[in-house]
């Protein structure tokens, strides 16, 4: 059996959590074939792995949406689209209902686009801009809303177009661009599609979007319903979703997963080595804290820095960072 990994910002150019899950499946499913698609942010990570690689992963495919900056439109074309396929975006620019996931396939699969600006900077698709605008979002500037749907939606475009490795079997790491290219493999290779969330990708990026600079006021919620209806589109079309405890599955569930799919797989502990650890005991001193985790704004570290005030004495604790040596993995002390 041939299993293509679908990841996204994480293995093997990041070292954390999801990566290491995802090296850890394929080392111990040795009689299994792995292929991995990842997605990137720059070229300039290709082939700078953080792992090394095991024997059964035969192929990484490489997805740098940076690429996009380079792709140059041959001008506006009129009247590419038929009728149907106009729907579909609009369907897809309002936002209100999943992503037609067939309907993108037959769009952007054809070959007779050569690059995703080819729809983009057509007649048919400004008009559903236009028209969308019209509707919602007169009040706001319409370059502002174009270019805003122009980030959004080209890494879209662009991933749709992409070849696709062939398997019998797809699993992503998330919902966001790589449960897209799961939901694709479903539609255009008819294989069984598994989403795996660790964390719960649409609310972690609504999280940094609100905390973001880069995008304002109304912006931040459009930004933040894409990816919502990204993750609805991977939620519909995953044969199988899996979590790791029962308050993301009813996070899953309440944004439209069905219930019925869901499947709840804590993180295994081998309890057997905590064993000998004795029993805490009241000794009248500090406790202290670790935490090993990255320091990047998703992860929250305010709220631990602020755990760390004692909320009784009003003595201020204290903080220490150390860097581990295996890929500068940073570590937070705390003394409450």
């Amino acid at each position: 059996m041939k299993i293509c990994l679908l990841t996204e910002g994480s293995y093997p150019y990041v070292v954390g959590g999801v990566s290491s899950w995802v090296q850890m499946l394929m080392t111990g499913l040795p009689e299994f074939e792995f292929t991995v698609y990842a997605v990137g942010a720059e070229e300039k990570d290709r082939g700078k792995f953080k792992y090394t690689l095991p024997n059964n992963c035969t192929e990484i495919q490489e997805e740098f949406l940076d690429k996009i900056l380079a792709l140059r439109s041959p001008g506006m074309q009129e009247n590419i689209l038929n009728n149907q396929q106009r729907q579909v975006l609009l369907e897809l620019v309002r936002g209100d209902s999943p992503i037609d996931m067939a309907g993108l396939v037959d769009i952007f699969r054809s070959c007779t686009w050569k690059n995703p600006l080819d729809i983009f900077m057509s007649s048919d698709f400004f008009e559903v801009i236009r028209r969308v605008y019209r509707e919602r979002y007169d009040y706001l500037p319409f370059t502002d809303f174009f270019w805003t749907l122009r980030s959004m939606l080209l890494p879209l475009f662009y991933l749709v177009q992409r070849d696709l490795p062939e398997a019998d079997i797809y699993h992503s790491v998330a919902t966001g661009y790589c449960g897209i290219i799961g939901s694709m493999a479903a539609e255009v290779y008819h294989k069984p599609f598994i989403l795996t969330e660790h964390g719960i990708y649409c609310r972690e990026r609504e999280a940094e979007i609100i905390k973001s600079d880069w995008a304002k006021g109304d912006f931040k919620i459009i930004w933040s319903n894409y990816f919502y209806n990204l993750a609805k589109i991977a939620y519909k079309r995953a044969s199988k979703v899996y979590t790791l405890f029962e308050h993301n599955a009813r996070i899953e569930a309440d944004l439209g997963c069905d219930p019925q799919k869901i499947h709840v797989v804590p993180n295994g502990i081998h309890m057997e080595r905590f064993s000998g650890i004795p029993k805490l005991k009241d000794h009248g001193g500090t406790i202290n804290i670790g935490a090993v985790v990255r320091i990047v704004p998703i992860k929250d570290i305010l709220t631990l820095i602020r755990s760390f005030f004692s909320s009784s004495s009003g003595d201020a604790g204290y903080l220490s960072v150390y860097y581990g040596e295996y890929g500068r993995r940073p570590g937070i002390c705390g003394n409450l």
